[in-house]
């Protein structure tokens, strides 16, 4: 059986039961999601990094403990657990995350591949990446957290809700709200998205 077919369940058992790649197999299958989401509250890639690692060591602690509830939702769990170190950062700094545009940011739109595309193919998805990252660096934190935690970190929104202590109705409204204040974005710039 590939390391895709096996369940993230079956990867916390298999660890539990002393086979230590099967930890290095979950960290690998969520890493970009977790980090991704991390850099885009902290905007700062140094830091990220810094809380990507707590957050995984406080996984490991938590599962070697016993006090890990499996429910079928490991990486919900994760993003659990790096959002309270990114709360738990700012609480302690007494600073609000600052959306930057610059060219540090980590590229969060630029998951999608490119395939054999010619020069002029890529430059135009590069543009339109940036406009998107910018346009999302003009949300409010809430409207750009469920955005990203919807569309890049593909959880539901009931999972969304449960991970920022919110009624679903409040994510849907503030994923609703993003799209418009996108659209308007889009409409008031004038920015095209297609090719």
């Amino acid at each position: 059986m590939s390391a895709i077919e096996i369940s993230d369940k079956e990867l916390v058992e298999s660890y539990l039961n002393g086979n230590q790649s099967s930890f290095e197999i979950l960290i690998n299958r969520h890493q970009s999601r977790v980090f991704a989401y991390i850099v885009m509250l902290v905007k700062d890639r140094q830091l990220a990094d810094d809380i990507f690692q707590d957050a995984f060591i406080k996984v490991i602690r938590t599962l070697r403990s016993g006090a890990y509830n499996e429910e079928g939702k490991f990486i919900q769990w994760v993003m659990r657990i790096a959002h309270n170190l990114i709360i738990d950062h700012f609480r302690k700094s007494k600073r609000l995350p600052i959306a930057e545009s610059g060219s540090d940011d980590y590229q969060l739109v630029d998951k999608l591949g490119f395939t054999d595309s010619s020069i002029e193919e890529k430059i135009i998805t590069e543009q339109i990446h940036d406009d998107l990252r910018k346009m999302i660096d003009y949300l409010p934190e809430e409207q750009k957290e469920v955005l990203y935690l919807r569309l890049y970190a593909e959880m539901s929104f009931k999972d969304i809700a449960e991970m920022t202590n919110v009624s679903i109705n409040t994510a849907l409204g503030r994923m609703r709200y993003a799209l418009i204040n996108m659209r308007k974005m889009v409409k008031e710039k004038n920015v095209s998205l297609t090719y």
